[in-house]
């Protein structure tokens, strides 16, 4: 099974930017994709961005489009999430995933492996 480290998470101010990592290892040639989901409190695990890894494939969730840019390092085995123009309603545990197989990629079951999480805080 993979493994997840992800860094980069904080406090921001509206309008702000933040930049989350995530570094892979373990079995990574298992998994063809890599993102993130969040959870905002009170709500269920959503699906933010992933990237089918070495062939620069990407979906993005509607709610980030034009904000959010999810990236990778295949060498590094490591995906990147460039948040811009952050909103209070990013508030959220946004957690590094890695999975394969079939079906829509925002499905939650579709990855083994998740990072503990790290906490996005956007004040107004």
């Amino acid at each position: 099974k993979v493994q997840l480290m992800e860094s980069g998470g904080g406090s921001v101010e509206a309008g702000g930017s933040l930049r989350l990592s995530c570094v892979a290892s373990g079995p990574t040639w298992l998994d063809d994709s890599m993102g993130w989901f969040r959870q905002i409190p009170g709500k269920e695990r959503e699906g933010v961005a992933i990237v089918y890894t070495g062939y620069d494939i990407t979906y993005v969730a509607d709610f980030a489009k034009g904000r959010f840019t999810i990236s990778e390092d295949n060498k590094k085995h490591t995906v990147y999430l460039e948040m811009n123009n952050l909103k209070p309603e990013d508030t959220a545990v946004y957690y590094c995933v890695s999975g394969g197989g079939g079906g829509s990629w925002d499905r939650l079951s579709r990855y083994d492996s998740w990072g503990q999480g790290t906490q996005v805080t956007v004040s107004s």
